[in-house]
Order: structure tokens, then sequence, then C-alpha cells
């Protein structure tokens, strides 16, 4: 016998194999395919990130939804749209389940394509022929034409913006039947054909009237449509005062350019409602989504910087105080590759807010909320850094993310803790799952950072590891367990996930768990 292959192994050396390869080469853990089709759906944006190709990540996609049952699809559908409030993928899948089982497109379809850029999407992803499809077919065509049915003349006209396709392409290729006079003449209107004026919608008709004289009252209308037409300041005043919290949010250069900011009554106004509450959690709108917006505005009055900074702290109070038994440590991953736009890049389209943005708002937020949390930002080993917990969001997260740079080693922020011989109940990973410094040779024995878990859990036996991974990944350097949960995404929904697992009673106890309770 060979004694050197069967030797009697120690505790640190049997941990699982890891089967896998990571983006860096390095060992890791594969997820299952309903894990890895979530963390697609749940991250994914379907356009270039650091370690993959947008056309790589649909062909991902899509050989997952073939490995997983059109059940859990449909499931991982509503739940990245419904709790993930994500666009591109919910949609993708929807079209796949159009091929792969119609009964469930059916029963799901209102829930996920819920406006009309997710008409657009679902309609351009079917021409696409990415799912098996080139034309909308029969089916599809009948739930387009129900999205048409169960809105109002006023909602038709608003999904107006927007192209590829546009939503008069969509009119042409659904033929979804009027049943008033105004629905009739609203589809001619959109085609660009001859119609009653008369019964036009009257929003239809007021825009057409501001299109021919521009010295009209503004008319309420969808954003977009007014601001390629030459505009005076008082219509741009108009503009803002109408404006949901997201156009405010999404458009204040605009109006900073156009003079908007020059009357202190309308800074004032727009301040206000960009710092309140009920408008915020109306819009839905996400931590990291406010950060974009102070990181993209420039020379703003200090009121509507204070406003957003408000926003934030507002926004992140979602974020629960993890009930973890013992100190909870926070390792934000700040290497080099965290410095990709988190939602991927995309030509004329790139977001200016990077993985590394959103990991150190999250690790900054849970520090705020947390009695008793230690922050451990790492790269190829453990930045030290003192953050205030009660220092402003923006602040240390601006703070955080400046280290960036770097080679990455998950390992290392739990291998200082085992040097110190810490004591805690919770640790809590944000990062792009991608270690590669810390690489064992070959692929025998597990990776680093569960190794390092492992000496940590004799000390502590009844702690917990939670990774957030912020990247639509395969792989993960801890496989999920009962001390162990992976978790992909940047909405609230996630926090949700790791609250029901550090409670470890009656529910889901892994994300993919709490996607399959999804009712459908």
């Amino acid at each position: 016998m060979n004694a050197a292959l069967f030797a009697t192994q120690t505790p640190k050396s049997t941990a699982p194999h890891a089967l896998v390869a990571n983006g860096e080469g390095a060992p890791a853990f594969a997820y299952s395919g309903e894990h890895a089709l979530a963390q697609y759906a749940a991250t994914g944006c379907l356009n270039t990130t650091f370690y993959a190709s947008a056309a790589l990540q649909l062909d991902a996609v899509l050989r997952l939804c073939d490995a997983t049952t059109p059940d859990f699809v449909a499931r991982t559908a509503l739940w990245a749209r419904e709790r993930g409030l994500m666009k591109d993928l919910p949609a993708l899948l929807v079209s796949w389940l159009s091929v792969a089982d119609p009964g469930l497109c059916d029963a799901i379809f209102d829930r996920v394509i819920d406006d009309g850029k997710m008409l657009r999407n679902f309609v351009q992803v079917l021409r696409s022929g990415v799912v098996g499809r080139k034309s909308l077919g029969s089916m599809p065509r009948r739930l387009v034409r129900r999205w048409f049915a169960n809105r109002t003349d006023d909602e038709v006209f608003r999904a107006v913006v927007g192209a590829s396709p546009s939503l008069a392409d969509i009119v042409k290729l659904a033929h979804p039947k009027p049943t008033t006079p105004s629905r009739e003449a609203l589809y001619a209107w959109l085609l660009d054909k001859p119609c009653d004026r008369a019964a036009l919608p009257e929003s239809v008709r007021r825009y057409d009237d501001f299109r021919k004289n521009a010295t009209t009252v503004l008319p309420d209308v969808p954003f977009l449509l007014l601001t390629a037409l030459p505009l005076k300041p008082a219509h741009w005043r108009a503009i803002a005062e109408r404006a949901t919290f997201t156009q405010l949010r999404m458009n204040l250069n605009a109006f900073a350019r156009h003079g908007v900011f020059e009357d202190r009554r309308m800074v004032a106004s727009i301040a206000r409602r960009l710092s309140d509450k009920k408008e915020i959690v109306r819009s839905k709108t996400l931590p990291y989504q406010l950060l974009t917006t102070l990181k993209a505005t420039t020379a703003l009055p200090a009121a509507i910087r204070e406003a957003l900074t408000t926003a934030l702290e507002i926004a992140t109070r979602n974020v629960p105080a993890l009930d973890a038994l013992g100190t909870t440590y926070v390792c934000v991953d700040v290497s080099g590759s965290m410095a990709s736009p988190v939602t991927g890049a995309r030509c004329g389209a790139t977001t200016v807010t990077r993985c590394i943005d959103v990991a150190a708002l999250i690790g900054a937020s849970v520090l705020r909320r947390s009695f008793d949390a230690e922050l451990l930002p790492f790269e190829h080993q453990v930045v030290d850094l003192k953050l205030d917990p009660d220092a402003p969001l923006e602040v240390n997260a601006r703070r955080l993310a400046a280290i960036g740079g770097g080679g990455t080693s998950c390992s290392a922020p739990l291998a200082r803790l085992n040097e110190r011989r810490a004591n805690g109940g919770l640790v809590l990973y944000v990062s792009d799952n991608e270690s590669w410094c810390d690489a064992r040779s070959g692929y025998g024995r597990g990776t680093e950072m569960l190794a390092q878990w492992d000496l940590f859990k004799r000390r502590n036996p009844h702690a917990k590891l939670v990774c957030i991974d912020l990247q639509p990944n395969l792989t993960t350097q801890a496989h999920e367990r009962g001390d162990i949960l992976n978790v992909g995404g940047f909405s609230d929904a996630v926090f949700d996930v790791i609250a029901a697992f550090l409670r470890s009673g009656p529910g889901p106890r892994t994300w993919v768990d709490a996607i399959s309770a999804t009712a459908l």
C-alpha cells in the first residue's frame, strides 16, 4: 500500500474535494444547477463582466435552464423579478418557458412581464431566436395581447418610450384587438396611421398639441417623450414637479443643465421629495442605485446632495440587525477584479458603480446595523482600516472602495481571525468569489477558505458563514452545508434569506429553498 497516498489526514486536510476551476483557474466548488441559475438571475444583466462576456453568460443561463426543471426556472424568474428587482434575466427565463413549458409561462407571465420595459425585453428575446423561436407564435402572441388588454389607454401610452423593439413594433407583431374607440385610435396613432383624433386618449391629444406648438401647456406624458423637444426653463421645472422619484433621481444632472435648480423653491421641493421615506419605499430604489446617483451627479446644490445622502441612509435601514450569536465579522473584497461595473460593461450604458462600491456599501450598512461587528477588508491579505460605524454610509463606502487593488485571497480574513483565536457567531463575505492567491496545489483537498473556516468552527461550533456573491458565477470557495450559505444579488431580498438562515428555524434554510418556496 502506498503509505503517502493513504496517510491519515488531519481535520484541516479532509475538506471535500474541489472538483472545478474558477475564473482564475484556481480550485473551487461548483454550485448546483439550481443554485447557479439563481446566481445568474439575481446578479446577471447579460453584460460583459470581469470574468465572462455577455455571450458566455447567455450560453450558461440557457444550459442551466435545460439542466433544471421548468418549475424551478419559473420560480427563479418570479423571485428575481419580484424580490431581486431584476429585468433582463427574468424576461429571458419567461421566454425560455414559452418553449419548454407554455403552461408555466402563462401562469407567471403577468407577474414577471409587468411593465413596458419587460414587455420589450420579452419580445426581443423571442425575436432573437436564442430560446428556439424566431417569432412570437400563437401562445406568446396571446400573452402579449393579454398584456395590452389588462392596461388602460394611459398605461399603454406611457409604455411607448423605448425601442428595439418599439411599442409600435410589438403592436404590429401581436395585433392586439381594440375593444373601444379610444384604443382603436391609440393603436392607429402608434402605427402612424390615420386615426379619429377626437377618439384619442386626452393625454395623446395634449402631447400632439404640444409637439406642434411648444408654447402650450406642458402635457402630463412620459418624461422621455418631452426631453427631445425644444423646452423652455419653465417646462423643465414642470417636468421636475411631475417626475416620479426614480425620474428625479436619474435626471438630476439634466435638471441642473436646464436651470431647474436656479429656482430656490424647486431646490427645496426636490430635496424634500428625494429624502421622503414613503417615496423611497414606493419607488423600490435599491441602495446601490442611490450610491450610483451620488457618484454620477455633478455640480448640484448642497441641499440636493444632502437629500441623496439622507435617502441612502433611509434605503439601507431595511438591512436587518443580523441576529448572530456573537461578534459579526464583515469581510469586504477590495481586490482588483471588484473594480468592474456591478451590472457589467455595455457600450454606451455602463454604470459608474463598481462591485467594490456595492460591497463597501453592504459592509458599511451591516457595520452600522450590528451591535457587535468588525470589518475586515481584504485583497491578497487583510487591509487594516478603522471605520466609524456612525459616520455617513457614503463616507464609509467611499473609504472602503478607495482601497481597491491587488489579488484575491478569500481565506485571508479567516486566517487573520484564526491567528487571533477570535470568537464570533457570523462571518459575512461580500465578494465576487474568485479567489486565487490562496490556491492550493492541485485539486485534491478543497479550498484554503474552507480549511480556515473549519479551524474557526472548532472554536465556534455554532458560528455560521454567509457568502454574498455580487457577480454571475458558477463556483464558490465554500460549498453550501448546514453552517454555510451562498446567496447572490444586491437587493434587500438577500438579507431576508440571510436572516432566515441565521434563525435556523422553520422555513427555507438555503437560497434555493427560498426560491423553491416562491408561490406560482
